[in-house]
């Protein structure tokens, strides 16, 4: 738009036979400086601010911020950005639903209509976080897994039907369809958005924020998005703009071309790596160079949709050939991918070959570099070359040992002690691998021996891979190949398939590799998100009480995007990250202690050993199969993509403004967020002589600290669902549960592997209630604490809220009674999140730290100030503990004036409920 101090860009342009208007950075720049060598990810940025600009929220100003970006290749200027449209999964979906439903019960009860709470933003929820792997490796999984899907999620799937009916602008993906980010890059995403107004047609860039942090993955289709807490997704599909200060952006030069035997898992593991390293958090990156003339964008996808394991906001691709070419092949209509052509180019937002805009800073990767890779055992950047798997498990196993003289232990790793000798036992020519606490189990009425680095689970799964037909069909060429040598899957091996859209099945079963994979186990389990989230389901029972009996290290092998501790099976201790084909593979040889490159993963049906690379599809055979997926697979699978089974249809609900909670479920209930909120906000009070909660260490992930995957029975969360009538078996997980405020703060920091360093060697949610000392569930000292009105913070360490942007690690941090977080440094979303609930992230001053300042979690805190708080500012924080007084001047990690306000408001919502009253 036109203003005073934004000259008018409006022009139109001509594609596909019709006619778009659209704000041209060509004509802005004639006004504001030249943009040739503007990031493309900024020059999206400038197009949102010349179409919102109103000398408000956008000023000319801050257009020319981003022109001046140039000078320095950095900035300090914060800007509100408005996306296009809002993407959210079931897991995160639901809350943010229960929120919206919760608000417009508050506006009832503030005297005004509640149907004018709304998303003003399209808004597509996909349920794909839901489906868990209890059945696996027969031909009825799929449909065995969706009944049982249905039957426990009943109540969350009835609240999101009301939601599809009561709010306009907002569609749900029914379950049983795909995962988020895969329906998104094969039919949500546009590239290039339109909208209707005034009898005009106006084209914009496609531009999202997402309640995943693998929103990113949309990237590699040239559309600009990134993960965000549910909290600010919701403020974004009011119409609140995403403050942002204007991003540093790291240049990703990609020069040559993968090797043979190489795989684009195996690429992303390189650049994760690389980008861990350079220091990329809460920095964009852009991919650049001639590397990517050939790079098909289901490569670009799957290196984008790993960019919160890089730490960057994005990483992003810009528009050219390949992207076309996926639009194309994906069954975007000619109009679409006219209009994206023409758009791409007219905007400057098409890459030319050789073009380097100019970058806060670079790195080069030459893809024929890249080597057979995993990530592990417990974080994606650290990557371990195929070819070292085995010496990097002996380390975790040595590390492990008990302390003995180097000798005996040597003899305790080598000998298989502690089992007898049995001819019933089956031998998988693993013995040399056994140790004193090998343990012998029994399945389907064979017996084996099951030896530490035993992969006790094998998925395909995540849409970091199943989006990528080459990966995926080089799965199925490698189960076809090891089927003709001989091999079968080791009888300890969960193995599970779980593509990321009906599309995937289409091609494999017309490349016919799926009964190939069938044969191995590889049966479809569900389309959705599964092990990488923590639903992989139980182990045989065989195998947990062998686990638990001899305390084994087993492995998961999984081709996802996240290996944190505990989130993928509470008993799998090492998780690794790995291409399809290498979950295949290991399936195969049921260990990770072997070395892939020079040991046979076992025995052919001719007695001879067999090696991986007798198996490993070519690039040929693979390209070949590729060719087997086609335009009217998508075609089909998104034809009714909304419309969903009859299950899913019969599900009947009310239609009615506001939500009618029921008191007895145990799945979605009434949030106490909004209760006694006023049309005006009260003044911040001061924090005084609060007790530290939890004591924290380095990277401590939104997974510890949010409530996910499985609940315990003894935990508070299962204490609480069974006193409320529900048995062990029918808990489901943390993430089904997020719309029940009362499971999900009870889960709040008892993540198994959590370590509260004001314990003594004790892992998971525990802590010490000071003052009686007493060693209890954080759950039960928080709510002894609130029975005193003793306020409450957290200290931590270095990158305190690394990983997904789960919500309920800052909405359970809040109604445990957490005031105030103080760390060395913060991932962004967690960051973001704290501050829309009201909680004050704060910095330990530049060289001070919990230990240089010897706290032992004993300490009251007070934090002074807290109503003249400045953006970026020093807070005064007094510590009182045996060693007497210590004031710091910390720092106030809320950044930005918009966030100030978010935080006066006593959270991001109750800031958009009162301005929107």
């Amino acid at each position: 738009m036109s203003t005073d101090k934004t000259p008018n860009t409006l022009s139109t342009l001509e594609a596909g036979g019709s006619t778009y208007h659209y704000y041209s950075l060509p004509k802005a720049a004639e006004a504001f400086g030249d943009i040739q060598r503007l990031p493309f990810t900024l020059k999206v940025l400038m197009e949102n601010q010349l179409r919102y600009a109103d000398d408000e929220s956008v000023s000319g100003d801050d257009i020319q911020a981003l022109v001046d970006w140039q000078k320095d290749a950095r900035s300090t200027r914060e800007i509100g950005y408005r996306p296009a449209r809002v993407l959210m999964q079931d897991f995160t979906g639901v809350p943010g639903v229960v929120d919206l439903a919760s608000m417009r019960d508050a506006v009832e009860r503030l005297g005004d209509d509640p149907a004018r709470i709304n998303p003003l933003s399209p808004v597509d929820l996909v349920i794909d976080h839901s489906v868990m792997v209890d059945h696996f490796g027969d031909p009825s999984a799929f449909k065995d897994n969706v009944a049982i899907e249905m039957e426990r999620n009943h109540e969350r799937y009835e609240f999101l039907r009301w939601g599809q009916q009561a709010f306009d602008n907002f569609r749900v993906v029914p379950p049983g369809t795909g995962i988020c980010h895969q329906v998104n890059l094969e039919y949500l995403g546009k590239t290039v958005w339109t909208k209707e107004e005034d009898g005009k047609t106006f084209a914009y860039p496609d531009t999202l924020v997402g309640t995943d942090s693998h929103t990113t993955m949309i990237n590699g289709l040239g559309i600009l998005g990134w993960g965000v807490g549910g909290i600010e997704a919701e403020a974004a599909m009011l119409g609140q703009p995403v403050s942002m200060l204007i991003p540093e952006v790291i240049g990703f030069k990609i020069t040559g071309k993968l090797r043979e035997g190489i795989t684009a898992t195996d690429l992303v593991l390189t650049v994760t790596q690389m980008l861990r390293k350079k220091g990329v958090v809460g920095k964009f990156v852009e991919f650049y160079g001639d590397g990517l003339k050939d790079m098909p964008v289901a490569d670009r996808a799957t290196i984008a949709n790993m960019a919160p394991e890089y730490g960057a906001t994005c990483g992003f691709f810009p528009v050219d050939d390949q992207t076309l070419d996926y639009m194309r092949l994906t069954g975007r209509d000619d109009a679409q991918i006219a209009l994206v052509e023409a758009y791409a180019k007219e905007q400057g937002l098409w890459r030319e070959p050789g073009h380097e805009p100019i970058y806060t800073d670079t790195l080069a990767l030459d893809m024929g570099d890249v080597e057979a890779s995993l990530a592990g055992p417990k974080r994606p950047q650290d990557r371990v070359a195929l070819s070292d798997m085995k010496a990097t498990f002996e380390k975790l196993m040595k590390d492990d040992a008990p302390d003995a003289p180097e000798e005996e232990q040597e003899k305790w790793q080598s000998e298989g002690g502690g089992q007898p000798k049995s001819e019933a036992v089956t031998d998988y020519g693993h013995g040399h691998y056994e140790h004193n606490d090998s343990q012998v189990c029994e399945i389907d009425g064979e017996k084996f021996k099951l030896h530490p680095g035993a992969v006790v689970i094998a998925a395909i799964t995540s849409c970091t891979n199943t989006s990528n037909p080459s990966v995926m069909l080089a799965a199925g060429l490698l189960a076809r190949k090891a089927i003709e040598k001989g091999l079968t899957t080791k009888p300890w091996v969960k193995t599970s398939l779980a593509p990321g859209s009906k599309v995937v099945t289409d091609y494999l079963a017309a490349g016919g590799v799926q009964d190939d994979l069938n044969a191995l186990g590889f049966n479809l389990v569900g389309y959705g998100c599964t092990t990488c989230i923590g639903n992989s389901g139980p182990l045989p029972e065989a195998i947990e009480k062998a686990v638990n009996d001899g305390d084994l290290t087993v492995a998961s092998v999984l081709s996802g995007n996240r290996n944190f501790e505990g989130r993928v099976h509470p008993l799998v201790k090492t998780n690794w990250l790995a291409s399809p084909p290498l979950v295949v593979a290991y399936a195969l040889a049921g260990n990770v202690r072997l070395d892939l490159t020079q040991e046979p993963l076992g025995k052919g049906k001719d007695g001879e050993p067999v090696y991986l690379k007798d198996i490993w599809p070519s690039q040929a055979e693979i390209a070949e199969a590729v060719e087997q997926v086609k335009t009217d697979m998508f075609r089909k699978e998104y034809a009714e993509v909304f419309d969903g089974d009859e299950t899913w249809k019969s599900i009947k609900v009310p239609e009615s403004k506001v939500y009618a909670w029921s008191k007895d479920s145990t799945y979605i209930q009434h949030p106490p967020f909004f209760e006694g909120m006023g049309k005006e906000p009260e003044p911040v009070e001061d924090v005084k002589n609060a007790r530290v909660l939890a004591m924290l260490g380095d990277s401590v992930t939104t997974d510890h600290i949010s409530p996910a995957g499985s609940i315990k029975p003894d935990s508070p969360a299962g204490r609480y669902l069974q006193e409320h009538g529900v048995e062990p078996k029918d808990f489901n997980s943390y993430g089904s549960r997020r719309g029940n405020h009362e499971v999900m703060m009870r889960g709040t920091f008892a993540n198994v592997r959590i370590r509260n360093e004001m314990l003594d060697d004790v892992e998971g949610g525990y802590t010490r209630h000071v003052p009686s000392g007493e060693q209890m569930a954080i759950y039960d000292a928080a709510m002894k604490y609130a029975e005193d009105d003793t306020p409450l913070v957290v200290v931590a360490g270095k990158e305190y809220g690394t990983g997904s942007s789960r919500d309920w690690a800052a909405k359970g941090t809040r109604l445990l009674g957490v005031r105030a977080v103080i760390a060395e440094s913060y991932e962004r979303i967690h960051r973001s999140n704290l501050i829309g609930m009201g909680v004050l992230p704060l910095q330990f001053p530049e060289g001070e730290d919990r230990k240089s300042l010897g706290l032992t979690g004993d300490e009251t805190f007070s934090i002074e100030g807290l109503n003249e708080l400045e953006p970026g500012g020093s807070v005064k924080v007094t510590v009182k503990g045996d060693k007497g007084e210590q004031t710091l001047e910390a720092r106030c990690r809320i950044d930005t004036a918009n966030e100030m306000a978010y935080y006066r408001h006593g959270g991001i919502l109750h800031y958009v409920l009162r301005n929107m009253l």
